[in-house]
């Protein structure tokens, strides 16, 4: 379970996808609008000498081209706009932020691009066959489509730059536009050299390069829009990158305390992901290891997608090894209870239970009993092996206890540490400490035990010393024994 951060508090550091460094939300935004502006006004330029130069020679591969510039100019203005609103931060109306805008803009992108093919199509198959139009190949033709690829270039090499380094689609499409300007460019000037070579050899079949070209440019163009068109409707669809998903699950399925991966959703909008996955988790843990577990496994997908949003769902589950005991507890656990020293019988195949229940100590008897007698038909009702059920309510302390330390009873303490001489297994007294909380005298002490004692017969000789104790001193209302293994206090 984690808190993702608002977007407007983002101005501290942002990752970079693919470099590793590290950058404030105030210069991603200014370098990523620079970049989008120097393209619009790279795109204007190149726009109009394009189409004085495609109108003075009449060159349909040159038109074609800035009728594709022209487009590429409405593209990169669509750019800059999107880049602008999708840095806004997320508001009451829009949760997840603005950075769809940058994939509803790369589709946009897509069907400019396809615009510009049927026009290509439909103009070079004329001219092919039905109206031939007679081309002046000129210097300025070839120094306008050669200063073309220069800054096609320049400006597609800035924007993808600029698009890898703060992971934004609508940059990258912006540089796609352009990185294929470049290759149709070249087509274009191929195909007014030729037309320009079949001239001078008087080679009229040569005239037919121009269109040719342009057909080559259209196909270029179709080829980029439908790599376009691929990425922006998965993107617009909420499809999850591929392979992303199994990684995750094999990520997080590693994370200890994990039982299985119930579910996993991947969307994205603009440069940044929202993972949403529900886990299993033993029903025995605490809410704090619960919370552990899910921050640890935020952690892990942030490691795959980082800046990812994250929201982990933790679902409680039965654990493979999970006993009757454990059993009894989760019922008890899921109705907001904790039982303690459960103990179970076998009476010829059938199970009677023992257990504690603190509860308040200011609950009315009434009200503890009904509790009690729920619990009970519901551990009955999910754990059918038991026949019976005898719960001891004890109170749960819920003030604050006045005491006051008494000084050593010496006389006490001595026939203490001669009741643990009938406990062969308790090594050693020590840390003896009297309290007298209201009228009644509270004893603590430490007793040291062997390292490999099991757990079980500690508990069991903690009680019987207990028993005793009480027995030699009926004025001990409570005593309070803590175990020691014999390595921590060698003497």
């Amino acid at each position: 379970m984690t808190t993702p951060w608002r977007a407007s508090e983002r101005t501290a550091i942002i990752e970079g996808m693919s470099q590793g460094a590290t950058y404030t939300a105030g210069e991603m935004r200014a370098e990523k609008r620079a970049v989008a502006r120097n393209s619009v006004w790279a795109a204007i330029g190149i726009t109009l000498l394009k189409v004085t130069v495609g109108i003075t020679t009449g060159s349909l591969g040159i038109l074609s081209e800035a009728l594709h510039s022209g487009l590429d100019l409405v593209a990169a203005m669509i750019t800059l706009l999107s880049v602008r609103v999708s840095d806004k931060p997320a508001d009451a109306d829009h949760q997840y932020g603005h950075g769809k805008v940058e994939n509803f803009s790369a589709f946009i992108e897509t069907g400019l691009l396809l615009l510009t093919c049927v026009w290509i199509v439909w103009e070079a198959v004329k001219r092919l066959f039905f109206h031939k139009v007679e081309l002046e190949p000129s210097i300025a033709a070839f120094a306008v489509m050669g200063f073309s690829i220069i800054v096609d270039s320049w400006r597609s090499r800035s924007l993808k730059r600029v698009a890898d380094k703060y992971d934004s689609q609508a940059l990258f499409a912006d540089a796609l536009h352009f990185r294929t300007d470049i290759w149709s460019s070249s087509v274009v000037i191929l195909g007014l050299a030729l037309v320009l070579i079949g001239r001078k050899l008087d080679l009229g079949w040569m005239r037919a390069a121009d269109p040719l070209a342009a057909l080559v440019v259209a196909g270029v163009v179709v080829s980029v829009s439908w790599r376009l068109a691929r990425q922006t409707i998965d993107a617009l669809l909420d499809a999850a990158p591929t392979g992303i998903r199994n990684e995750i699950i094999v990520a997080v399925s590693k994370v200890d305390g994990v039982l299985e991966v119930d579910r996993v959703r991947i969307r994205r909008a603009g440069n940044r992901y929202f993972a949403d996955l529900s886990i299993g988790l033993n029903r025995g843990v605490t809410f704090q290891r619960s919370e552990q577990v899910t921050h640890e496994v935020a952690d892990m997908v942030e490691n795959i997608l980082p800046d990812a949003d994250v929201i982990v769902h933790p679902v409680a589950r039965a654990g493979s090894s999970e006993n009757i005991f454990d059993r009894i507890r989760a019922v008890a656990t899921s109705s907001n209870l904790n039982v303690h020293d459960i103990s179970i019988q076998d009476f010829h195949g059938r199970l009677h239970v023992e257990q504690h229940l603190e509860l308040d100590e200011r609950l009315p008897l009434k009200k503890a009993h009904d509790r009690v007698t729920d619990l009970e038909a519901d551990m009955r009702r999910k754990v059918p092996e038991i026949a019976s059920i005898l719960t001891h309510i004890e109170s749960e302390p819920s003030t604050i206890e006045t005491a006051e330390q008494v000084s050593s009873n010496s006389e006490i303490e001595r026939r203490m540490k001669e009741a643990v001489r009938e406990f062969p297994n308790i090594l050693d007294m020590h840390e003896v400490i009297f309290k007298r909380v209201g009228d009644r005298l509270y004893v603590s002490c430490h007793c040291t035990m062997p390292d490999e004692l099991p757990l079980s017969k500690v508990h069991d000789l903690m009680t019987a010393l207990e028993i005793r104790l009480k027995q030699l001193d009926p004025e001990l209302f409570r005593v309070l024994i803590h175990p020691e293994p014999s390595t921590d206090n060698v003497r």
